[in-house]
């Protein structure tokens, strides 16, 4: 399957516009681990209170799962999204075989990110600035790329009417995405006190 031409006019700024302020975030975290590398005691940009701060975050073994710092991985893969999107910008068109590749790196982004939020708020008990801004674009480029793969039969010709729809809802489900998550984060670590 190739991309339409009204699937690059949605999917391919935005791809790269996300894309670029998610590595913009990662490399801030990076910046922010290497302080707290050469000076644990360090008070990085990102810390604003008990609640809102990075280096919790990043000092804590939900900050190197792989054993090397997270941000490292927003650096390498939100090339992926920069890259499809400046492909489709000068008229590139993929196979469905990399579609669903891309869909998959996608989706195991968007399930990291979600395990990362649900640390973040009921494990640490923090929200990382920094890490929110990652959790702010992962989410609409999730929807947004698998919504328009849906919506372009990338998926199978089941979901294609439902993504089509829904693509059209693609704003509104953002914005609901990250009310659930100000409400959770709300709820478990009563924010608007700290801030």
């Amino acid at each position: 399957m190739q991309t339409q031409s009204g699937d690059r006019r949605l999917l391919a700024p935005f791809v790269v516009a996300a894309g670029l302020v998610g590595l913009w975030a990662s490399f801030e975290l990076v910046l922010a681990k290497f302080v707290s590398l050469d000076d644990p005691e360090a008070a990085l940009g990102c810390d604003f209170s008990i609640v809102v701060q990075c280096g919790a975050n990043l000092t804590s073994d939900q900050g190197e799962v792989f054993g090397f710092p997270n941000p490292l991985l927003g650096l390498a893969g939100f090339v992926a999204p920069v890259a499809v999107g400046v492909a489709l910008l000068a008229g590139a068109t993929f196979a469905r075989w990399f579609w669903l590749l891309f869909q998959a790196g996608i989706t195991a982004g968007l399930a990291f990110v979600l395990w990362l939020i649900h640390q973040s708020i009921y494990v640490l008990g923090t929200l990382c600035p920094w890490c929110m801004v990652v959790w702010a674009v992962m989410i609409p480029i999730f929807l947004t790329a698998t919504l328009r793969n849906a919506a372009a039969g990338i998926l199978g010709d089941g979901p294609r009417r439902a993504g089509a729809y829904l693509l059209t809802w693609l704003v509104p489900l953002t914005l609901g995405s990250y009310l659930i998550i100000a409400l959770l984060a709300q709820l478990r670590l009563d924010v608007l006190r700290y801030l």
